[in-house]
């Protein structure tokens, strides 16, 4: 792998970095959201999300945390999908995955568009040559643009939690 954390990447309006202490409320905040989970799958409650929470939630090799203005809206993240998930690009599974959240006070700014493709760049430049596939639903049309206005192609449809799935893949040029 690559030395991690990175420089955090700046954009023209956003900073993209590790995540760290100061981000804990903003992430629980999205990943106990049922509004930002509408097209994912069952969110578990907030307060079960933070009694389970490390101190530093996203702590990981390819998580970014998404600052607007010096305040955490967001993460952008790239994490292996699983075999036994639906939907690879080669045999085995194991590709990873872009995979992003936003407040909903952010949504209809193009900071999702801005934040993944400054990461994808830091992806492609730190594994040159990997592919990156997304899943979202059919159904979360904002999300389907922007994975095609993000050079996804699509590879395949399939069912998953219950509603249709579209799955593309992403490649570098190298």
């Amino acid at each position: 792998m690559t030395n991690w954390p990175p420089t955090p990447i700046k954009t023209e309006r956003l900073v993209l970095r590790e995540s760290e202490a100061k981000d804990r409320e903003v992430l629980v905040d999205l990943f106990s959201s049922p509004e930002v989970a509408t097209y994912i799958s069952d969110v578990p409650p907030r307060d079960e999300v933070d009694r389970t929470a490390p101190p530093v939630p996203g702590r990981r090799f390819g998580f970014f945390v998404v600052e607007l203005d010096g305040a955490a809206i967001g993460m952008v993240s790239f994490d292996r999908r699983p075999p036994e998930h639906p939907g690879h690009t080669r045999t085995g599974g194991g590709e990873h995955e872009l995979a992003y959240l936003f407040l909903p006070s952010s949504w209809g700014n193009g900071y999702a568009s801005e934040a993944c493709a400054a990461a994808m760049r830091w992806f492609a430049a730190t594994l040159p040559g990997e592919p990156l596939v997304l899943t979202t639903q059919v159904a979360n049309e904002s999300s389907l643009r922007l994975a095609l206005k993000l050079g996804f192609t699509e590879v395949e449809r399939f069912e998953w939690y219950d509603a249709e799935q579209w799955f593309g893949v992403w490649s570098p040029v190298s």
